[in-house]
């Protein structure tokens, strides 16, 4: 049994595996993991988001980490890519972030960093898992005087504030009028403070969170939202951040969406351009347009696809050593400064090549063509192998056999919901359309919905 997803532990709050009995043991197993590697200094950091949830899990983690002997820094309501951060930064052996990203509030996850700031790797995970499940989590062998203790960091968000300014060198952002919606998630006080003090005029929303109101109906998976309020304020850019500002969409100043794809070809291009691109190589997932592919070859740059989900896009980022990569879904990586998705630092360098290169952001983003493409998520009773499922299998290959080279189609489930996501690229918006009609469908006789 796999306790783990694509992208921690997730699922609706305070019912297995996300509830307080779970995340006692989860601290204690790895506390246990910690003292067995030897690390001399045994100490966690742990962040939240802003569901009501986080309270439930931030203290059960805490009474297992310091139950086995670590010492707990206690952080609050911060932006997960702040998480990976701060444990490097206090030299800390684990980092541990309470989210469920940009899910509703009633679910809530737990993400778990190395030492180096990195998502754990598959190994450890289930190294944790097989701690948690055999219940081989007593402390019986520390003794009071072996105790953790717990900390409040009081001024983790001024550390993380510094860190982003910093990945801007001595640009300032004055003369920007930026329109920020914050989701009401984990970014709602750090993010509009880290613009102000970069010099722009920062209109902000999604920054009264009351535990229940995070994701819902704005950020970054409402970006209408803010590209609305971007052609309303006459602002420069619009930048929606999800509800662990861990991703990030953007709109231009006419108020049209500005996605992953477009950031990531506008900035491949500056990059190339001013010797920053590592090996002229961009990596992005299976998700990403085929426009992209089209735009970097004008470019000479080249693409490296891995599958869906930004620690695949990490992992092959760590191990050439590329400088940029990150999912059509705002997931965007700039490696010379973080180890892990962050829609704050990532806008920060969208405004940083804005002001180099004397663009609009649709100026930038004006460097690729999407092919249309739609992309329908689907909540499933089951998630049966889809060659298991002849009706849904028969549809794609269908739809392989008549798209061939002028487009594509994608099936897979959500790694964290009961969901199957169905993506369609033609040349011609009428052939997405049909067949997205007729894959919907077969997931319905297949699958149920």
């Amino acid at each position: 049994m796999r306790l783990f997803g694509t992208d921690g532990i997730r699922g609706q709050a305070n019912r297995y595996p996300v509830n307080s009995d779970l995340a006692l043991k989860l601290g204690k197993a790895l506390g246990k993991k910690i003292h067995a590697e030897g690390y001399g200094s045994a100490r966690a950091v742990i962040g939240k988001d802003t569901r009501l949830s986080g309270y439930m899990l931030e203290t059960a983690l805490t009474s297992g980490l310091v139950a086995s002997g670590c010492d707990v820094f206690l952080v609050g309501p911060v932006p997960t890519p702040a998480i990976a951060h701060l444990t490097r930064s206090l030299a800390a052996d684990v980092g541990i972030m309470l989210t469920a990203s940009h899910n509703p509030y009633d679910d809530n996850g737990i993400k778990i960093f190395s030492p180096q700031g990195y998502k754990l790797e598959d190994c450890e995970e289930d190294e944790i898992t097989r701690l948690i499940l055999n219940d081989d989590l007593k402390t019986d062998d520390i003794r009071s005087d072996q105790l953790g203790k717990a900390y409040r960091l009081d001024d983790a968000r001024g550390r993380y504030i510094e860190f982003a300014k910093s990945t801007v060198g001595n640009e300032k952002l004055s003369g920007f009028k930026v329109v920020m919606d914050c989701a009401n998630g984990a970014a709602y006080d750090i993010g509009p403070w880290i613009f102000r003090e970069l010099g722009a005029t920062v209109i902000k929303t999604g920054v009264t969170p009351d535990g229940l109101n995070i994701n819902a109906g704005c950020g970054a998976m409402h970006p209408e939202v803010v590209a609305r309020m971007t052609k309303e304020q006459g602002a420069d850019i619009g930048i929606a951040l999800d509800g662990d500002a861990d991703r990030v969409i953007f709109s231009d100043a006419e108020g049209r969406i500005v996605d992953g794809d477009r950031i990531l070809a506008a900035c491949a291009v500056a990059f190339k351009k001013h010797g920053l691109l590592t090996r002229d190589t961009l990596v992005v997932t299976s998700m990403s347009n085929l426009g992209l592919h089209d735009a970097m070859r004008k470019h000479n740059i080249k693409v490296e696809v891995t599958d869906v989900g930004d620690r695949y896009v990490i992992d092959a980022m760590r191990k050439h050593g590329y400088s940029l990569g990150g999912e059509k879904s705002g997931h965007l990586i700039f490696h010379r400064h973080a180890t892990t998705g962050d829609g704050i630092i990532s806008a920060l360098q969208v405004l940083r090549i804005m002001k180099q290169e004397g663009k609009t952001i649709a100026e930038l983003a004006d460097c690729m063509t999407e092919y249309p493409q739609q992309l329908v998520s689907l909540r499933v009773k089951e998630k049966k192998p889809v060659n298991e499922v002849p009706v849904l299998a028969d549809a794609i290959q269908a739809c392989e056999a008549e798209l061939k080279d002028r487009g594509r189609v994608i099936v897979r489930y959500s790694g964290t919901e009961p969901k199957i996501r169905l993506l369609v690229e033609a040349r011609e918006s009428a052939m997405v359309e049909s067949w997205i009609a007729k894959l919907t469908q077969a997931v319905a006789e297949g699958l149920g919905v």
